[in-house]
């Protein structure tokens, strides 16, 4: 079953927190950490590390809501 996630990730001060959906968790986190888009919000803000996450099996926004 294919899974998405929505990740939650802070800069180091936990001052700055960013939100975002992918369907591979470990590939993204890392690209967020690289700063491959060096223009990109978690580039400019340093937001690196990874506070949180959740799985679902669809991209819709009721699925959050059915989990609850």
């Amino acid at each position: 079953m294919k899974f998405y996630w929505v990740y939650f990730m802070a800069n180091a001060r936990n001052t700055t927190l960013y939100v975002g959906v992918t369907n591979n968790i470990e590939r993204r986190v890392k690209e967020h950490k690289e700063h491959l888009g060096p223009r990109s919000f978690t580039a400019r803000y340093n937001v690196e590390k990874l506070v949180g996450y959740e799985a679902h099996e669809s991209m819709s926004r009721r699925s959050r809501e059915r989990s609850n």
